[in-house]
């Protein structure tokens, strides 16, 4: 037995609302579990209290009804991750691709179901990918080396940006982190306009999936790729340049280190790089001309 569930934004853990009352399926974005908290050096002080705890579920995607991939992912936000994804990856080209996303929950995890143009579901066949179910993986189940490094053209005409435009992002994006403020276990991405304005905050306990599903909102409203950038809280890998990049995207800002197979996916791409933005400060790793002196 299956249900139709309408995808919703995880705000205080919920999942459900009235169009999924009474679907036993339904699954909350965490679970409050009881444990036992230790005090000091020896831990003798004990207190039992209620955590919450990020949820993590099997996430099946479908295409006009052929199985594609299994992801471990946050059970929120799925109609836009399934549409992220799908950009992201070069499954399909556009949003029009896409003609209609079911998800549907069932007792094994959530499926689902991409309605897609008959072009690209020829192509997808062409290259069809067997993802093991790892949360957010970086390159999982890629069959070959052509297809980890995908020929996507550079990131033409990315905006300049204000550091002070990413500080300003990043200072405001953690009061919008609902659920990494409830269960300590999720990463964020979100996009940020040239005046420092953060919008599309998405959470997931995958750094990939957080931002497949901000890719996929933003796909939603038709951005303009080329008037902001993403900040990520997560370390910048290889993939989240790449995804970022298929996107025309052209900064990417992370809290943490880059790799090296990210910095050379950067500079190739013409994307500018920035690790370590924090406390107003960062590192320009590729693409420094980019952001402008802050003149403020």
């Amino acid at each position: 037995m299956a249900k139709r569930v309408c995808p919703l934004h995880c705000r205080a853990g919920t999942f459900a609302d009235a169009s999924t009352r009474g679907n036993p399926f339904v699954v909350k974005a965490y679970v409050e579990l009881p444990v036992v908290r230790l005090h000091g050096s020896e831990g003798k002080a004990q207190e039992a209290k209620v955590d919450s705890i990020a949820e993590e579920i099997p996430v099946a995607f479908e295409y006009n009804g052929i199985a594609h991939t299994v992801m471990l992912a946050t059970p929120a936000d799925l109609e836009d991750f399934a549409l992220g994804f799908s950009l992201s990856e070069g499954i399909v080209e556009q949003r029009k691709d896409v003609f209609d996303i079911d998800v549907v929950s069932s007792e094994l995890g959530i499926t689902l179901r991409l309605s897609v143009a008959g072009d690209t579901f020829a192509r997808l066949k062409e290259r069809r990918r067997s993802l093991a179910g790892r949360t957010g993986c970086g390159l999982c189940g890629a069959e070959s080396l052509a297809q980890v490094m995908r020929d996507l053209p550079p990131v033409s005409s990315p905006a300049a940006m204000r550091p002070g435009a990413l500080y300003q992002g990043m200072a405001q994006l953690p009061a919008h982190q609902k659920l990494q403020q409830v269960t300590g276990a999720t990463h964020a991405a979100c996009w940020v306009n040239g005046v420092g304005e953060i919008s599309h905050v998405r959470e997931d306990i995958g750094r990939h999936n957080a931002l497949d599903k901000t890719i996929g909102a933003l796909a939603k409203t038709g951005f303009e790729a080329q008037s902001g950038a993403i900040i990520i809280t997560s370390r910048a890998s290889f993939e989240m340049v790449q995804k970022s990049a298929a996107m025309g995207i052209g900064i990417v800002a992370a809290v943490s280190a880059p790799t090296a197979a990210a910095l050379r996916l950067a500079e190739r791409l013409n994307v500018t790089l920035v690790g370590f933005l924090r406390d107003a400060q960062c590192v320009i790793y590729t693409g420094n001309h980019l952001l402008l002196e802050n003149t403020e």
